[in-house]
């Protein structure tokens, strides 16, 4: 079992930066891909961004250039960097991780409120 306890989030205006954390424990070692995903009120869960265990990236489009992911492996924490933030960006964000087992189990974070608003 994995558990994924986040932190930050809040209230931030437009153009501004936030930062989101994921820290995990349990059976870590087993985990190859990590997430981001945002819902908002209506709207399907719509995955952010993702790094796998070999540090390899990927965006979505309406992130790209103004978000990083990034993780401590040493400390078993994946970060969420929100920059120029969009009212677009207004969410409930959620961090995912996923392991590597024959038949992977799903794992995720309790979810953290970014409100962008000026």
């Amino acid at each position: 079992q994995v558990q994924l306890v986040q932190s930050g989030g809040g209230l931030v205006q437009p153009g501004g930066s936030l930062s989101l954390s994921c820290a995990q424990s349990g059976a870590v070692y087993g985990l190859w891909i990590l997430n981001w995903y945002r819902e908002t009120p209506g709207k399907q869960r719509e995955w952010v961004a993702s790094i796998t265990r070999d540090g390899d990236r990927q965006y979505a489009d309406s992130v790209k250039g103004r978000f990083a992911i990034s993780r401590d492996a040493k400390n078993f924490t994946l970060y969420l960097q929100m920059n120029k933030v969009q009212l677009e960006d207004t969410a409930m964000y959620f961090c995912h991780a996923q392991d590597s087992a024959l038949i992977p189990k799903d794992y995720w974070g309790q979810g953290t409120q970014v409100t962008v608003s000026s």
